[in-house]
């Protein structure tokens, strides 16, 4: 009977250890983890050993990044002009060269169909009506902002419209070509009439002709075209 409450007893004691002459439960110095050195950790010699990595890295500077950039654009170009130059037989603007009596000044513009944009004139680049509005404009002796004409008082970008549209605003048209003025194509387009031969032929000039976006120069019959007089 007396096994039992001793075998109890023995359970209950708490995890201290009475130190002789203490006033009270005290730790155990023989777990003591600073004694019993538990948190101390051994480091094998081979981490010692291991290799630093000292990696180096290549700054590109902004110069190098700019000539970068117009080594692209200039093979862009090159390859797009490559493009235009398969699709007719005009004189084409390839880059760093303009064709000879070209005096368009966007002449070297991305045209629409390689993501360019709108001329000052607001009309896209290279096209037949943009090429036609900047004549107009030099021939009224203007060559730069603020332009007399442009797509909001000359005519739309469908050259198609531009005779029903010289209409509306009421200015001259006729069957008989002067020099300065508009040929105009019922096939969607329009020239600059350059200048007028002896036997009545006509010398035109004009941009994207065979969808090319680029400067011809070629002679018509009179009556191949509707001549849209200069606005006054």
């Amino acid at each position: 009977m007396l096994i039992v409450p001793a075998i109890f007893g023995t359970v209950a004691l708490p995890a201290y250890a009475l130190m002789p002459g203490g006033p009270g439960h005290e730790a155990s110095g023989t777990f003591s983890l600073s004694v019993a050195q538990a948190q101390d950790v051994d480091v094998s010699g081979l981490a010692t050993g291991a290799p630093l990595s000292a990696d180096s890295y290549a700054v590109t500077t902004k110069a190098e990044i700019e000539a970068a950039r117009l080594e692209a654009e200039a093979a862009e170009r090159a390859s797009w002009a490559a493009e235009l130059a398969s699709r007719g037989s005009g004189s084409y603007a390839v880059y760093t060269v303009r064709a000879e009596g070209d005096d368009y000044p966007w002449w070297d513009q991305l045209p629409d169909d390689f993501g360019g944009g709108l001329s000052p004139l607001r009309y896209y680049y290279r096209e037949c009506v943009d090429f036609v509005a900047w004549r107009l404009n030099r021939d009224a002796g203007v060559t730069s902002a603020p332009w007399k004409w442009d797509w909001s008082n000359l005519a739309s970008g469908s050259a198609y419209a531009w005779a029903d549209e010289w209409a509306s605003h009421g200015w001259p048209t006729s069957s008989t070509p002067v020099i300065g003025a508009v040929a105009w194509f019922p096939y969607n387009h329009v020239a600059y009439v350059q200048s007028i031969n002896a036997d009545g032929s006509v010398n035109i000039e004009e941009y994207n002709q065979n969808s090319d976006h680029s400067y011809h120069q070629r002679t018509i019959a009179a009556g191949d075209a509707l001549y849209l007089y200069p606005p006054g």
